[in-house]
């Protein structure tokens, strides 16, 4: 029987303190079974067969994981393949927007309709940047760059109470690409 195949996207892999090698990181997944781990650039993106389960039971796995070996606190953001697919085609900004520059936050749970006003009145004034709430998610094109930009991940988190870790486009594209790959 064929398991099915998952994405996690973990948060602060590789910036700031967290360094962390794809080959450490896949070792120590392999022994709690998950089963043909592939990382996918070295920003934390990894793909996975698991026995199937509710997402949140994975990434629950996973944050253990990561603060039991690595002694790291990090968001774990796991994804089915179906869901993924609907953070593209969901993203109200992905046709019109550069494909760099637009980016899908995956949050740890349902953000409130409340607070994700919060965070836009809060915002405005401070940039040129365009949101909007999906399912588990906030879609953001960051117009004129993110480098430059105000709008960052523990503003967002504030405002809306829960974590969170963006993908642009590209590379959203290419981890589902990936994913039709392992599923072909």
């Amino acid at each position: 029987m064929l398991m099915p195949r998952y994405v996690a996207f973990l948060g602060s892999i590789n910036v700031g303190g967290n360094r962390l090698t794809m080959a450490e990181l896949r070792h120590a997944l392999e022994r709690e079974d998950f089963v043909n781990v592939e990382t996918v650039v070295a920003s934390g993106n990894v793909l996975f067969d698991h026995d199937e389960r509710p997402t949140r039971g994975l990434e629950e796995k996973l944050e253990y994981v990561l603060r039991d070996r690595f002694d790291m606190i990090s968001i774990a953001a796991v994804r089915s393949r179906d869901e993924v697919a609907e953070a593209i085609a969901g993203n109200p900004f992905a046709e019109d927007g550069d494909e760099k520059l637009v980016h899908t936050m995956f949050l740890e749970r349902d953000a409130d309709p409340a607070q994700f006003r919060v965070l836009l009145a809060d915002h405005e004034g401070r940039g040129a940047e365009r949101m909007a709430l999906g399912p588990r998610a906030l879609y953001i094109d960051y117009v004129d760059g993110v480098a430059g930009s105000r709008l960052a991940g523990p503003f967002i988190e504030r405002r809306l109470g829960c974590r969170g870790t963006a993908r642009n486009m590209r590379s959203l594209r290419r981890i589902l690409a990936k994913l039709d790959e392992s599923n072909a």
